[in-house]
């Protein structure tokens, strides 16, 4: 089961990733301003994970695929590491639509 992990920022801003059951992060948040719409962030996570026109498949300028997750206003909230392939990046997306629904929360503040 996958873990979403709530941190402050050196610059006093909340962020959230959200880790697979192996421990790897598997996305990651903005900044927040407070830990309130940090956790709205997540709970956004959660429902916009399970619609699949919400996940934009993406290149870096180097080549390397990822993945950014919006919400339903088009707003970015979360990322993908950088893949080293198509693939690698597709199953990056099937494992938040895995594990984000029934994460649990754990702080690191």
């Amino acid at each position: 089961m996958g873990t979403f992990l709530v941190s402050k920022r050196k610059n006093d801003e909340f962020q959230f990733v959200l880790k697979a059951g192996n421990g790897q992060v598997i996305l990651a948040s903005e900044g927040y301003t407070t830990k309130a719409a940090c956790e709205n962030g997540i709970e956004s996570v959660r429902k916009n994970s399970q619609v699949d026109e919400r996940f934009d498949k993406l290149e870096a300028k180097n080549g390397k695929p990822y993945f950014n997750l919006k919400a339903s206003n088009g707003q970015i909230i979360g990322n993908s590491e950088m893949y080293e392939s198509v693939s690698a990046r597709d199953n990056g997306i099937e494992s938040v639509k895995k594990n984000a629904p029934d994460a649990d929360v754990k702080e690191d503040l």
